[in-house]
């Protein structure tokens, strides 16, 4: 039986029908009237060109085709523009509308380590190697020039063995050194054959060498430390067994060792024994190395190893190949006496064994010490040795302008001895994501074991949304440089990719991560921004600051901190800004003084986060050739 109705069905559906179309019309009149009132409120005309929304070209005037690339890479991501709406008084020069080039002779100028400068200091220790940064009203304000025919470098790894001779234009080393077989000059470019004055045959069979002596590629020696590192052909040939090194030599007047170093894609810095720390913590390598280094060992009451054992990890490794190892069959080519070497190389077997080390080799041209796992037996042997004592100092990590001491830094205690005093690491790659027993001990207040692994879930995130707006997965970085780098956590995440990361903590940060970072297996150092890093200009492709300016806005001026990152980005480099809406804003502002094509982008985990990211690509310019006089 068919079932009834109350009323006509057409009738039904007609009502329902216009029901429907009223509540759509209404819902639709509220929205255009939304727009339009909004539309209107947001009229206003941009006073300026930084407040026009654009598409970054950063290729302006390059010559190179790697701008291409990051061109890409910023137009997939939205501008947002708050130029208008948000200021801060944050401290900065003000006035300044471009900053003009410096003079070309400043191509190379290093701040901190400026050759006329250090002229002026004790020639004792080499004291005038060391750090003398200019003071404030020495302070430059303008740009660092490229030399006039700069190129972009090689990428890694043929850059590990060619340089273009128009980028470091010094043909001092491969005359200097042409025996040593440190480098070569072919047409327009450098050629790194790997050679070094004590392996001839390369340093490829030299680290072969002490592979048969100690294991490098088992995973336990990670870190290393080069004193006098040269070109650091040594750290190069390295990375490949998966061994990062600290290359430092001091800065040289013509030879501009670093500098070649780091245009290779090694890591590298300039840095002396002299009088100051290292600008490590305690117990930060796994090894180190001197070969021909010409570092007086056995002087100052070996404070020099005494160093070389504060920043050694316990169990770890120091090799010295070149005067005075192997004295009998070298001296005469040293034009040294036999009494004068066997004299120096006793005296050096002395300290060692005073800072209570073990000699485990001695073959050819190599001699290996090896550091104690703790001081159980170390503190005993004290009746024996009364010097060095054991330092009484509280922070041995202290490396930043601390002076050297003359006595042996502590361990932390044991419980028995066959324990590793402040706890054994894991073997590399498992270190980089371990946890750092720092951490694990509670030695980093404020850090614990959650929070070092939300950190690194937090890089992951991090690292995911940088490949979308930068070309990482292009080979166009190498050399990067985290300006606060915490936990270490962005170099963690880079980990599988072809580069390396200089981690740097601030020198007057609250929390004292850099140790942490060692444990993890990355390299690092302390600074403080306030003053110029120490490195050559252009060397480094990438750098990340996250937070740098929160910390240094009410300390120094940050037009100098931006300048020092021009001085020491490459050409077409690109960097990172992490901060607030109101710092990114005037960030920009001097970015566009300094040629640098910027973009505010919402951070990764959306436009309600109130951090950002602005993104900054270094202009491609160089400096003009000197006139030739007719």
């Amino acid at each position: 039986m068919a079932r009834d109705y109350s009323g006509s069905p057409k009738h039904h559906h007609l009502e329902s029908r216009r029901k429907r179309l009223t509540w759509i019309l209404g819902v639709s009149g509220l929205c255009i009237l939304s727009y339009i009132l909004g539309a209107w409120q947001n009229t206003k005309a941009p006073t300026g060109p930084s407040e026009v929304p654009s598409r970054i070209d950063c290729g302006v005037g390059s010559s190179t085709a790697a701008s291409g690339d990051t061109k890409s890479s910023f137009s997939s991501a939205p501008v947002l523009d708050f130029q208008s709406h948000h200021t801060v008084d944050i401290n900065q020069t003000d006035g300044i509308r471009k900053l003009p080039p410096c003079d070309m002779s400043l191509s190379e100028y290093t701040p901190c380590q400026h050759p006329q400068r250090g002229r002026k200091f004790d020639r004792d220790m080499l004291k005038y190697r060391e750090r003398h940064c200019p003071t404030k009203e020495e302070l430059l304000l303008c740009l660092i020039p490229a030399p006039p025919k700069y190129k972009t470098p090689f990428k890694w790894p043929q850059s590990r063995d060619y340089a273009w001779y128009d980028n470091i234009p010094h043909r001092e080393l491969s005359i200097e050194k042409a025996v040593q077989n440190w480098i070569q000059v072919e047409g327009d470019r450098f050629r790194f054959p790997g050679g070094g004055t004590m392996f001839p045959r390369g340093a490829d069979a030299y680290i072969d060498d002490i592979n048969e002596l100690i294991p490098l590629t088992k995973g336990s020696i990670r870190t290393a430390i080069d004193t006098g590192c040269g070109v650091a052909s040594w750290g190069a040939y390295l990375l490949k067994r998966n061994i990062l090194t600290m290359s430092f030599a001091p800065r040289d007047t013509h030879e501009a060792q670093v500098q070649f170093a780091l245009e290779r894609g090694v890591p590298a810095m300039i840095g002396i024994m002299a009088s100051q720390r290292l600008p490590y913590p305690a117990r930060a390598f796994d090894m180190a190395h001197c070969s021909r280094c010409l570092i007086p060992w056995h002087q100052y009451d070996g404070m020099y190893l005494i160093e070389v054992d504060r920043v050694l990890r316990p169990g770890g490794y120091w090799i010295l190949s070149g005067p005075p190892i192997h004295w009998k069959k070298y001296w005469r080519g040293w034009e040294r006496s036999q009494e004068d070497l066997k004299g120096e190389q006793d005296a050096i077997e002395n300290v060692a064994k005073r800072l209570c080390w073990k000699k485990v080799a001695e073959k050819n041209d190599l001699s290996i010490w090896q550091k104690p796992i703790n001081h159980v037996e170390c503190v005993k042997s004290r009746k024996i040795y009364k010097t060095p004592h054991i330092c009484k100092s509280e922070n041995p990590d202290a490396g930043w302008y601390r002076s050297m001491e003359t006595c042996i830094t502590p361990l932390p205690e044991v419980g028995s001895p066959e324990e590793v005093a402040g706890g054994e690491l894991e073997k590399w790659p498992e270190r980089a994501f371990a946890i750092p027993p720092r951490i694990s001990s509670g030695s980093i207040p404020g850090v614990n074991v959650e929070k070092f692994r939300d950190d690194n879930q937090v890089w992951k995130e991090r690292l995911t949304h940088y490949k979308r707006i930068i070309p990482l997965q292009q080979g166009r970085y190498r050399n990067i440089m985290d300006m606060n780098a915490n936990l270490g956590g962005f170099a963690a995440a880079l980990s599988k990719y072809p580069v390396w990361v200089m981690n740097v903590v601030p020198a007057n940060s609250d929390q004292d991560t850099l140790g942490v970072i060692y444990e993890r297996g990355f390299i690092g150092t302390y600074q403080d921004w306030c003053e110029a890093f120490s490195t050559y200009p252009r060397t480094y492709d990438l750098i990340h600051a996250g937070g740098i300016f929160s910390i240094y806005q009410d300390r120094c001026d940050v037009t100098y901190i931006l300048l020092e990152m021009d001085r020491i980005l490459r050409p077409e480099g690109t960097v990172i800004f992490r901060d607030t809406v109101e710092i990114l804003v005037k960030i920009q502002s001097i970015a566009k003084e300094m040629r640098w094509k910027s973009q505010i982008m919402d951070h990764e985990s959306g436009p309600f986060n109130p951090e950002k990211i602005l993104v900054a690509v270094k202009s491609y310019w160089t400096g003009e050739a000197p006139q030739e006089q007719h």
